[in-house]
């Protein structure tokens, strides 16, 4: 196994043009993917902040009884 210096042998100015285009290549698809994206302008959204009476729903009990008909626990754990 032979080791060459890679400034001579012109790996290192191989891997400095690879490193460019896969960087050329991003720019290009940001620049594409922003130019041809055409935004519409959105109208800015207003909460309402005025006080007003809620109605509260009733809240549900959960249903053990049914689940526990269902499953049932092991003594030991595995």
């Amino acid at each position: 196994m032979d080791i060459h210096n890679p400034f001579t042998n012109g790996q290192i100015k191989n891997y400095l043009l690879f490193y460019a285009s896969i960087v050329v290549i991003m720019i290009l698809f940001f620049i594409a993917s922003t130019l041809f994206n055409d935004i519409k302008i959105f109208d800015k959204k207003t909460f309402d902040v005025t006080a007003q009476e809620k109605e509260v729903l009733p809240v549900k009990k959960p249903q053990h009884e049914e689940a526990a008909k269902k499953f049932r626990l092991l003594e030991k754990a595995y």
